[in-house]
């Protein structure tokens, strides 16, 4: 499952055209990837290990809106973002829930890499109604 995971996200990101492949390290903590559809607009997701409880699969898939202006920074160095997704948390019971990421990004000039650092609040649906939250801080390289 894990690399049909990577497959398919390395599939779309090339479909798009720019695209980032790295780690996240946090809640959940594995490999990041990000595909850009547009010059503000990305898609990006997870194939990670939630270290809460015992270490259960996390796969979570996000759609992005990034402000560069907001926190300024020069040209597109210090993009603000925020979007909607979902997550899947393969565990006893396999959790389902819709996600709502907020984060900052860094891309350094001349340097072909993204740092961010991200909360996404959780609202699982399935198996029960509950509140969650990711957060974490990653690195990838653009190509």
């Amino acid at each position: 499952m894990r690399i049909l995971g990577v497959s398919l996200l390395l599939a779309a990101a090339t479909a798009w055209g720019s695209f980032e492949l790295g780690v996240i390290l946090g809640e959940p903590t594995g490999i990041s990837g990000k595909a850009w559809t547009g010059s503000t607009t990305a898609v990006d997701g997870a194939l990670a290990w939630s270290l809460s409880g015992n270490n259960h699969m996390h796969i979570h898939g996000d759609f992005l809106i990034h402000d560069f202006g907001l926190l300024g920074g020069s040209g597109r160095t210090v993009p603000f973002y925020y979007g909607i997704g979902g997550r899947i948390v393969s565990a006893d019971e396999t959790s389902l829930g819709a996600r709502i990421p907020v984060g900052v990004g860094y891309y350094p000039p001349d340097i072909p890499i993204g740092l961010f650092l991200e909360l996404a609040p959780v609202l699982d649906l399935l198996p029960d109604v509950e509140l969650d939250m990711d957060g974490a801080v990653g690195i990838r390289y653009v190509f």
